[in-house]
């Protein structure tokens, strides 16, 4: 608790300047990755943060000084010319993108791998920290970058802002903005530059091996708890936000640690955990999802042969025992012990002598789903042209997921027609 409030004082500039570049740094990438990572390009933000290296190592070559402007301009640059050859290779030759893009990378990394090298040879690497670029050193973030990478940030920021419906009419429907006169090009080189600039302006915080990370994860992380663009991309930018802030305080505290791999290891837990709790998208939550439908088409299919059984015998309301019912159709006995008690506590069945029995409720219910199964076959051989032999699997399956809407739909549609196409009598 007390360095956490010796890091909250903000009493030291270097804590200031460390935490607000590195909240400014997470949150304009994060921000920008949100549309990178709708259109699926994952692989782009690696590609950028590795082929900024040599724009990075020509920048100090011919400035001889780590000043991060012109350094922003040499990787932006590079950045930027990488993303271009990549989308003309993809585009003029036989190669997939994600071919081109290992091998752009690849070449501008090795050239940026050479050229530092070469730097560090002429003993200037290790006085400057320009080795640093590789792994990232936020540490090193003083007031001259705070105000640069600051108003980075706001112009990556601002410009999301401006240009956000265009951008996401681009990540969902290219072809639709095309077709109403967007500009499609300019809106992709728009992307493109911002892009390069997120991860430019991130290198110093985390490093070329990470910057990726730093581009992608919070927004994958934010798109399993909304479906709203607005919502992700704010989402997306507190989260990158608090990582950066998260990862300020782990080195303030355990200064052996370092910033930038702490900022991507806290974002990654972030959304390893969203991965799993997010309500609806989430793992745990799917799997309950999951769970509660296949309870729901086991009772469904129960309550449906027990009416093929009172169809049998003229009596639907009889007691059927257990042996019966698996005659009648295969259920694992403990998997329909367990859906005759649950539709007994719903009030759908009820149990005397060591029969099972409808109640009214579950005589409508079972009912209903026959009626379905066979309006369902009916629309499959007479409107699909699907031979009567071949409808049962489907409609065996949709049965479950008609919507009251649907149901009055196929009624109107054969005019509450009593048979199916086994001549078998439609109930309703």
């Amino acid at each position: 608790m007390e360095t956490l409030k010796e890091f909250f004082s903000f009493q030291d500039p270097s804590i200031i300047a460390v935490t607000v570049g590195a909240i400014l740094l997470s949150s304009s990438s994060a921000v920008v990755g949100t549309f990178t990572f709708l259109k699926k390009k994952a692989l782009v933000g690696d590609a950028v943060a590795h082929s900024v290296l040599p724009g990075i190592c020509l920048a100090f070559i011919l400035s001889g000084t780590k000043n991060p402007i012109y350094l922003i301009i040499g990787a932006f640059v590079t950045g930027w010319l990488s993303l271009v050859i990549i989308d003309h290779i993809s585009k003029k030759s036989k190669l997939k993108e994600d071919t081109a893009i290992a091998l752009i990378l690849s070449v501008f990394f090795g050239i940026g791998i050479l050229m530092l090298t070469n730097i560090q040879h002429s003993g200037n690497a290790a006085q400057t920290g320009l080795d640093s670029f590789l792994f990232g050193k936020a540490a090193a973030l003083v007031g001259n970058d705070l105000i640069v990478f600051g108003i980075v940030a706001v112009v990556l920021i601002a410009t999301v802002i401006f240009f956000f419906k265009e951008l996401k009419l681009m990540a969902f429907d290219q072809d639709y903005a095309e077709a109403i006169g967007l500009p499609v090009k300019g809106l992709e080189l728009l992307l493109t530059s911002l892009t390069v600039l997120a991860v430019v302006t991130g290198i110093q915080a985390v490093g070329v091996v990470l910057m990726a990370a730093m581009l992608i994860t919070p927004a994958a992380a934010a798109r399993f708890w909304t479906n709203d663009t607005r919502v992700m991309t704010l989402l997306a930018a507190i989260l990158g936000g608090f990582s950066g802030l998260s990862g300020a305080f782990v080195s303030y505290a355990a200064p052996a640690m370092p910033t930038g791999p702490w900022i991507v290891m806290i974002i990654s837990a972030i959304a390893l955990i969203s991965f799993f709790v997010a309500p609806k998208r989430g793992i745990i939550s799917r799997g309950m999802e999951q769970r509660k439908l296949q309870r729901m088409i086991m009772d469904e299919n129960l309550l449906k042969e027990l009416f093929h059984l009172g169809e049998k015998d003229h009596d639907l309301y009889k007691g059927r025992s257990i042996e019966e019912i698996i005659e009648e159709r295969y259920f694992p006995e403990k998997t329909l012990r367990k859906s005759l008690n649950r539709l007994r506590r719903q009030g759908f069945l009820t149990k005397t002598n060591g029969d099972w029995r409808y109640t009214e409720a579950g005589k409508m219910k079972g009912q209903r789903v026959v009626k379905l199964h066979r309006l369902w076959e009916l629309y499959l051989s007479e409107k699909m042209k699907i031979a009567p032999d071949h409808v049962h699997e489907d409609a065996e399956t949709i049965e479950h997921i008609i919507t009251p809407e649907l149901e009055e739909r196929l009624e109107k549609m054969f005019d509450r027609r009593a048979t199916d196409p086994h001549d078998e009598q439609i109930p309703y």
